[in-house]
């Protein structure tokens, strides 16, 4: 099946060229590749035009974020299949068909995604539990996951590892934005991604309404891309992190109305961890940024 690839780019320029660039080999003549281009920097952009004369690139002068620009670069396209893509991988297999090809024969799946790797190639936790209590202690960036990453609240949470004998995908609850596929079917009817999230947590947000239809989210460790993470947060990192963080609350909000008596504490939570992230981050040197959500 034809393939949409879709990018959304934030002054991740030289990022974006080495991702277009391991695409390329692994893209059909009927693809269709479309970057959003947010605050886009009109020479950058010009030269990678030049580069990548295949990919239709969208300029706007605004950031109106990640789904935003999601749904506006598929709205330009006609493919049958979906490929969400961030502009800071590098993809390491032909994805692009075996992603689309697990779709078409897995009419049950929503949601289907790649093994990610970081750049030292180490296993990056993109396949995931939807998040709960024991999420604050066994999430990708906690304290415990990174100290001891093998605590029974960690392997509870991150499923990227666990993909039984005999099987060449596990049943998860969500994959991570950064590079997943799914049926333009099924996009359009959820009506594509949350606007309300500006980035992170729109993945998850993404796959729990899915499932609530009765679809599937699989991961599928046979084919990889690498994510380098963090690059488009790094231009503001106080900014990322308080969006990180009242994408958490809004997530929360969506889908726990029984629970939403506890919004106050729960808000007030996750304000004071953003700005004591915003203090350590402050307090250390610069470095090159997290993965994700």
């Amino acid at each position: 099946m034809r393939v949409a690839v879709l990018i959304v780019n934030y002054r991740t320029y030289g990022a974006l060229d080495r991702c277009l660039t391991s695409l390329r080999p692994y893209t059909a003549d009927d693809d269709e590749v479309v970057v959003v281009d947010w605050a886009t920097d009109e020479v950058q952009r010009e030269g990678l035009a030049q580069r990548h004369p295949s990919v239709r690139f969208l300029p706007r002068e605004d950031n109106r974020g990640f789904s935003a620009g999601v749904n506006l670069a598929s709205t330009v396209t006609t493919a049958p299949v979906l490929l969400l893509l961030n502009p800071d991988t590098e993809v390491q297999g032909p994805i692009v068909r075996t992603l689309s090809a697990w779709l078409e024969a897995h009419p049950e799946t929503a949601v289907v995604g790649p093994r990610v790797l970081n750049s030292d190639r180490t296993i990056q936790p993109s396949a995931r539990r939807f998040p709960g209590l024991t999420t604050a202690l066994g999430g990708r960036s906690t304290w415990l996951t990174r100290h001891f990453p093998n605590n029974w609240f960690s392997r509870r949470n991150l499923l990227h590892e666990l993909v039984e004998p005999g099987r060449e995908f596990r049943d998860v609850d969500w994959l991570s934005g950064s590079c997943f596929a799914t049926p333009r079917a099924v996009f359009d009817r959820l009506g594509g991604l949350d606007e309300a999230f500006f980035m992170y947590w729109e993945d998850a947000d993404y796959c729990r309404r899915a499932t609530a239809l009765g679809f599937q989210c699989h991961h599928l460790p046979t084919t990889a891309v690498i994510h380098i993470g963090g690059l488009s947060s790094a231009q503001n990192v106080a900014r990322s992190i308080r969006a990180f963080h009242r994408s958490a609350f809004w997530l929360y909000w969506k889908h726990e109305p029984v629970g939403r008596i506890a919004a106050p504490l729960v808000w007030a939570g996750l304000s004071l961890r953003a700005e004591m992230k915003i203090a350590l981050s402050n307090a250390r040197p610069p470095h090159r940024g997290q993965p994700r959500s």
